[in-house]
């Protein structure tokens, strides 16, 4: 199993959609329809980029930035490379 893999993370709340959005300036974009409110948006971000890359939410979490849009992700199980790869197919 490869080491966790870490990815800059921007978070729109209150999106009309929940959906991953591209990279812009290194960091994924990811919009969701949840308020920032009792930590909602954040777990939709994990529900999010898990589903994205295929991977159980438990695998995936926040490590810095849990009260601000920019965020870093870790990711058990991928590195940083698969996970930007994966995120990038993945992407509208």
């Amino acid at each position: 199993m490869a080491a966790a893999g870490r990815i800059d993370v921007r978070a729109f709340p209150r999106s009309p959609r929940t959906v991953l959005d591209g990279f812009r300036d290194g960091k994924a974009i990811v919009r969701v329809t949840a308020a920032p409110a009792d930590g909602a948006a954040n777990a939709l971000v994990v529900e999010t980029l898990a589903a994205a890359l295929g991977v159980p939410k438990r695998n995936v979490r926040i490590v810095t930035g849990a009260a601000s849009r920019n965020k870093t992700v870790e990711v058990d199980g991928l590195d940083a490379a698969a996970i930007r790869a994966r995120l990038s197919s993945r992407s509208v």
